[in-house]
């Protein structure tokens, strides 16, 4: 079946929001083995959204259609959907009557222009919404099926799953079978990876994309087959080739993030972990704890952002901060030692550097990073130069502090990210 998702709103085309549901649908609906063909986006203007149905009724069966069901004057996806296609608009009293509900429950009591919300196309399908004020709706206007949704991403992701998915599932045709996966890397830039696999699904019913994802690069293999068996088999293959070919590179499939697979190896290992922030400024122990269960291994943290912190809640050596300086090896390691006695734990992680946008001088110029990890049997410092703005720059000092972790649980070298320039 083809598909396409057109997505409606003002903030999208003046880009105060990034238009993240676009990729979630489309995502979703190869769960389906639909491929999205086209994607769209228009402003809250009745004349550009009209011509949006139209040429989406023309070229895709299924339509997904995101934003424009508030009560506000801006909202006006079902009154344009039903005029140009010439049905006229009915009240759904079921729907009327779970939005009085909904705003009983908060002790408040419904305003006038919330009605709007309960009139759809004659003959559309009400999809309800358990979380909000906004139903979708489901009107089939020739061979096409447009469903409409809310905006508002956790409403959105919630009738896709519950309320869209089942109906396209049912209203599809036999076809070929389509099976993908995203690989998750982290230390090699887009182009290198393209290079590395120069010769992975080159042609065929096997094709491989490259997106990047700033600090990491992700690969979608996507396989093609006449039964879900050939897919899956054709897939696998290509994910054993990937894999085989970077190693350690790959540090998750899906949607599991670095401090996922850190957590997930730390627990199987029985290991613990403690982390000393300087320019982090507590971002590295916020990603280690967004993780569910992380006090399974996650001891605490302490951000020592003066020196004078560094000396009394790490026992950094004056002397080391007088002679080498906040940002230095020989402080980094101290720090991860330090906060790995100060806890307990198995692994002190530290990180000092310069973030910007100012206080570098030609020695240690903006952009410097000194990262260590402590263990009892050695410590291991690094210096970076990551040519970022400060909130990158502390961002992947993150991601690589988190993959040395990865990578030691995992007897691997700790190897710099090759895209990145060593600050020695």
């Amino acid at each position: 079946m083809s598909a396409e998702v057109l997505t409606i709103g003002d903030e999208l085309l003046r880009g105060e929001i990034v238009d993240s549901n676009k990729s979630y649908l489309s995502d979703r609906l190869l769960s389906l083995d639909i491929e999205t063909r086209f994607h769209a986006s228009v402003r809250d203007d009745p004349e550009d959204m009209a011509e949006a149905f139209r040429r989406a009724r023309e070229r895709s069966e299924i339509v997904l259609v995101s934003g424009g069901l508030g009560p506000t004057r801006d909202d006006l996806t079902i009154e344009v959907l039903a005029r140009t296609f010439g049905h006229k608009l009915v009240l759904h009293e079921p729907s009327l009557a779970a939005m009085r509900a909904f705003f009983a429950r908060f002790g408040r009591s419904m305003a006038k222009i919330n009605e709007k919300q309960a009139w759809f196309p004659e003959g559309a399908e009400v999809l309800p919404n358990p979380i909000g004020t906004a139903p979708g709706t489901m009107l089939r206007e020739g061979g096409t099926l447009f469903f409409c949704m809310p905006g508002v991403p956790r409403e959105l992701y919630l009738m896709m799953d519950e309320q869209v998915l089942p109906r396209i599932a049912a209203a599809r045709r036999g076809g070929p079978v389509v099976r993908s996966r995203l690989l998750r890397t982290f230390g090699l830039g887009e182009s290198n990876l393209d290079e590395l696999l120069a010769d992975v699904a080159t042609d065929g019913p096997v094709v491989l994309g490259f997106r990047t994802a700033f600090p990491d690069n992700y690969l979608r293999p996507l396989a093609r087959g006449a039964t879900a068996e050939e897919a899956d088999a054709r897939l696998a293959r290509v994910v054993e080739t990937i894999r085989a070919r970077l190693g350690a590179m790959v540090y998750a499939e899906g949607e599991q993030t670095l401090e996922d697979v850190v957590g997930v190896r730390l627990r199987n290992a029985g290991r613990t972990l403690a982390v000393a922030e300087s320019c982090t400024g507590g971002l590295l122990a916020e990603r280690i704890t967004s993780v569910p269960g992380a006090s399974d291994y996650f001891l605490g943290g302490v951000v020592v952002y003066a020196n004078e912190a560094k000396v009394r809640l790490l026992d950094v050596p004056e002397g080391l901060l007088a002679e080498h300086g906040a940002v230095s090896e020989a402080v980094a390691r101290a720090m991860a030692t330090g906060v790995r006695e100060r806890f307990g734990a198995d692994f002190g992680v530290a990180t000092t550097g310069i973030s910007g946008p100012g206080g570098g001088t030609p020695e240690k110029p903006v952009g410097t990073v000194w990262i260590a990890v402590a263990t009892e049997e050695s410590t291991h410092a690094e210096s970076f130069l990551f040519p970022f703005e400060r909130e990158r720059h502390r961002e992947v000092t993150c991601q690589v502090a988190l993959d040395w972790i990865r990578r030691a649980l995992l007897g691997e070298a700790l190897v710099a990210p090759r895209y990145l320039r060593s600050g020695r």
